[in-house]
């Protein structure tokens, strides 16, 4: 089939060379004239384990800026643009209502299938279908869906291939045969729903993972005023087939372009239906507090934390990506830097795109062991693999006073007690040496 992708961001570049690779043709657009170059030779501007290499042996996948190019031959038409959150927590529609536009201008073939792969509020395909006959000579060309995406993000591609589900929501049986013919070759159970079910599922499904973060996290903090072990809790719980062990996984909250943005959402459109979301709001606020626990935990433990020198290893919002969106290292690396802490920041990964953010603030170490040496803190705030297989009395000799603040319980409290460690967990019983010293004078 001939597939166009609009917006050549996470989604959509995922979404198309994904569907390259099973043979469709497929053209990606995007308006960032830069970041085509970039995807034109044959490389990704974002950091996605396998996405390169998709991108880069694919010749069914081509980029263009050119909305006459993308929409000629395309039989199928995805929409992947951003919604990101307004200040009431409402998605920002303006990137799809324009998108809709330029589509209604420049497809001229009947029956084309409009479909909606970016994360909407309940109603907003219906509102696509008039964006896209306002602009267009003909009134009733096309055919609108639904297909959400379930992506997580550093095993988008894994996700593709080996998904639970893909949800297909439309009114139209055309369109429902021709989408299901279109993903077959994935091998994934299809899911058929109406428009607005489809729309509701994405939202659902990303709100009760965020509940469930929020439980076991405060499951985590009741351990710790109870002298249980969260870890031995969560495997407990998960062996029950009704629960399930995934998400279960106590840590500082969670973040990224997902949970935040659609729990807010999903708060906001209760809102509209006069339906107070009781339950979402408490996991909202269980996650704002979870993600500065550890420097509360430090300030506990330190006493005076002005002029006192922290490495943090760890910027994006979990592992395998570049994604600092939402991530819990930036709160607590502002809440540390309001405390007067001198801050050294570490990542594989996503360092060029906290610079951006964090400016000037922080030092930037080139790697993890320049984040550790000579501090007198240190705050694990994502689970890379690079930090998971150091050894705590490594880490120990390195520091000036070796204090761990560890988000993501990396390392066990028996390796903690072994290296002479302070060390501080979520959900877990502190190790503690008494090792604080007085801070460095100013």
């Amino acid at each position: 089939m001939n597939i166009s992708v609009i917006g050549a961001g996470y989604v959509g570049l995922v979404t198309g060379a994904c569907l390259a690779e099973i043979g469709h043709h497929v053209i990606c657009l995007d308006t960032d004239k830069q970041k085509v170059e970039i995807l034109k030779r044959g490389k990704s501007p974002i950091y996605e384990p396998g996405l390169e290499a998709l991108v880069k042996k694919n010749n069914r996948l081509s980029f263009t800026t050119d909305y006459q190019v993308a929409c000629e031959k395309a039989e199928i038409i995805i929409i992947a643009v951003g919604t990101p959150s307004l200040p009431d927590g409402s998605a920002d529609l303006s990137a799809i209502q324009d998108v809709a536009g330029k589509i209604g201008s420049h497809v001229k073939r009947r029956g084309t299938i409009i479909v909606t792969k970016s994360t909407v509020p309940v109603g907003t395909n219906h509102k696509i279908k008039s964006w896209l006959n306002t602009e267009s000579s003909s009134p009733g060309r096309f055919m609108i869906a639904s297909n959400p995406e379930f992506l997580r993000e550093g095993s988008a591609i894994h996700d593709t291939f080996n998904g639970d589900r893909i949800v297909i929501g439309t009114e139209e049986e055309e369109a429902a045969i021709k989408l299901e013919a279109m993903v077959s070759p994935f091998g994934v159970p299809v899911l058929h729903t109406s428009i607005e079910s489809a729309e509701m599922i994405k939202y659902s499904s990303n709100a009760f993972l965020a509940t469930k973060i929020s439980f076991i996290n405060e499951i985590a903090n009741l351990c710790e005023k109870l002298g249980a072990n969260v870890e031995d809790v969560a495997k407990g719980m998960g062996m029950d087939q009704r629960i399930g062990a995934s998400f279960l996984q106590a840590g500082i909250g969670y973040g990224g372009s997902c949970f935040p943005k659609d729990t807010n959402a999903l708060v906001q459109m209760a809102g509209e239906m006069e339906h107070k979301f009781e339950l979402l709001e408490s996991v909202i606020h269980v996650n704002a507090k979870q993600q500065v626990k550890l420097v509360q935990i430090a300030k506990d433990h330190v006493k005076e934390l002005k002029g006192r020198r922290a490495g943090i290893l760890g910027l994006s919002f979990k592992p395998n990506t570049d994604d600092i969106r939402e991530a819990a290292s930036l709160e607590m690396i502002k809440q540390l830097l309001l405390e007067g802490v001198q801050v050294t920041v570490y990542d594989p990964v996503a360092t060029e795109n906290a610079k951006s953010i964090l400016g000037s603030s922080v030092a930037f170490a080139d790697n993890c062991f320049d984040a550790i040496e000579d501090q007198e803190m240190v705050f694990i705030a994502t689970e890379w693999e690079e930090f998971k297989v150091l050894r705590l009395k490594t880490i120990s000799k390195l520091m000036k006073t070796p204090i761990i603040f560890d988000g993501r319980n990396c390392f066990s409290l028996e390796e903690a007690e072994e290296a002479a460690i302070d060390y501080y967990s979520i959900g877990r019983p502190a190790v503690i040496h008494s090792t604080v010293k007085k801070p460095h004078s100013q």
